[in-house]
């Protein structure tokens, strides 16, 4: 079944062909046609494009170089490992490519003050009414999953609240498992998105999982419409959970999550997302992404 993403495109054609131009036109009048720029511009396509392999015209159209200089790139960058080639005439990004991302994604998320992420979370445990609030990172070590980095819980101690180590640890790493964990894997290239949908459910997930893999596929397109995902005792029985995404200039770094028990009602739905979004995108500002549109409108509820 084929996953579609928000941040990877097809092929492009028609008007995406006329984007394709006026952004290489443009390119060129600010010193785009140099031999570095074009490589770029190669490394790049890979990411337009989405999925994983890809041949020597595609890359050529997406990039806006010409097949003969593509061809160049491609066989220099294959040479010192930045694409790897797959048969013949397909390539796909290489293993130096891999650590350059993530390197490039823990530089995003060092240069961010540990005391202002906690400041963001403490006030989001207050606007929800002591909503157990965390900030979830994405971690690719051996798989895409993700871990926790920061969390805001006033003097609760989670173990008396139904949360052990155990469910920290194995239920809240799964990207396929949770508010949090979907609203990390909605905005992830496809190929990551099926890894991650063919997992096995963790033992110990609470009832509401999703075990079904079109409703689970259905919910990240929603996610991505939305900008926010629900769970509904997903991770943990008895706890429901809201998540919104944190970027960082072009890619999805993590999610900050709020849970709260299921039979609580003291802070509407609405008021929770509202606050987790608020939270997910000031974060994302730090991470150096634009300020989200709806932060006024909350702030502005809020009475700020």
């Amino acid at each position: 079944m084929s996953v579609p993403t928000q941040r990877t495109r097809p092929v492009v054609t028609g008007a995406a062909d006329r984007r394709i131009g006026d952004r290489s036109t443009s390119m060129a009048r600010t010193g785009g046609t140099s031999h570095a720029e074009r490589v770029f511009r190669v490394q790049h396509a890979f990411t337009q494009l989405g999925g994983e392999v890809h041949g020597l015209a595609d890359l050529a159209r997406a990039s806006g170089v010409d097949d003969s200089a593509v061809y160049r790139i491609l066989r220099s960058g294959v040479t010192c490992g930045v694409f790897s080639q797959v048969g013949r005439g397909r390539y796909r990004l290489g293993p130096s490519a891999a650590r350059i991302g993530t390197q490039a994604l823990m530089n995003a998320i060092d240069s961010t003050s540990g005391e202002d992420l906690r400041a963001c979370l403490d006030r989001l445990y207050r606007d929800t009414d002591g909503g157990l609030a965390f900030l979830f990172g994405l971690n690719h070590f051996g798989r895409a999953q993700r871990q926790c980095i920061e969390m805001s819980v006033g003097n609760s101690d989670l173990s008396e609240l139904g949360a052990n180590i155990r469910d920290v640890l194995t239920v809240n790493r799964s990207l396929r498992v949770g508010a949090a964990g979907r609203v990390i894997l909605a905005h992830l290239p496809e190929q990551l998105q099926r890894q991650a949908i063919d997992e096995p459910v963790p033992r110990g997930a609470g009832p509401g999982v999703y075990r079904d893999r079109g409703k689970l596929v259905a919910s990240l397109a929603e996610i991505r419409v939305k900008g926010y995902a629900l769970g509904f005792q997903e991770c943990l029985r008895g706890w429901n959970s809201f998540a919104a995404p944190v970027f960082g200039a072009d890619a999805v770094l993590g999610a900050v999550l709020v849970l709260k028990p299921a039979h609580e009602v003291s802070v509407p739905r609405d008021e929770c997302i509202a606050a987790v979004r608020a939270t997910a995108a000031e974060m994302s500002s730090l991470g150096g992404a634009p300020q989200a549109e709806h932060v006024p409108e909350y702030a502005a509820a809020r009475g700020a």
